[in-house]
């Protein structure tokens, strides 16, 4: 006689995966937004700290790709589908960047907005994810506290 094993895509309750992704699915798409905006900003900010912001710019969009995969893939983890295509990205986000030559003082406000629409998000997700799967908590928790650091570096430039 044969015996027939099957093994779940996933060991994540569908309901459980579901409620997640609907808090994390907003920070992918927050983050994609950040990394493709925070370019942006690295191309076109000018002025006398030019490149301090510039070269910090490029550490904030490597930041928000690394964590945009990390909260996709504990997504896919769970067993759903995650939709970053930029049109939907495009959709489901709005920035502060303008889309040429800005004053580095300008263009590190917009970014910091940009990044505080992003922490709005995790927040939402950490309190959220509470009641419904602490792994995925830790990972927004993670990605919050990174976020914040990358905030902090950028608004140390305007700080007095």
């Amino acid at each position: 006689m044969t015996h027939t094993h099957t093994t779940p895509a996933t060991a994540a309750d569908p309901t459980v995966a579901a409620a997640a992704a609907q808090f994390l699915s907003p920070v992918v798409a927050g983050l994609t937004a950040l990394s493709v905006n925070g370019k942006q900003a690295h191309w076109n900010v000018r002025g006398s700290s030019f490149i301090a912001i510039h070269e910090l710019l490029d550490t904030v969009v490597d930041h928000a790709r690394e964590w945009a995969d990390d909260a996709a893939e504990r997504i896919v983890a769970l067993g759903l589908p995650v939709d970053g295509r930029l049109a939907t990205v495009a959709e489901k986000t709005s920035s502060a960047v303008p889309a040429g030559f800005t004053p580095w003082e300008d263009m590190v406000r917009d970014v910091i907005a940009d990044i505080d629409g992003v922490l709005t998000d995790l927040q939402a997700a950490i309190d959220g994810l509470d009641e419904i799967d602490l792994t995925s908590q830790d990972v927004a928790i993670a990605i919050k506290e990174g976020l914040e650091k990358d905030r902090w570096f950028l608004f140390a430039h305007l700080a007095e």
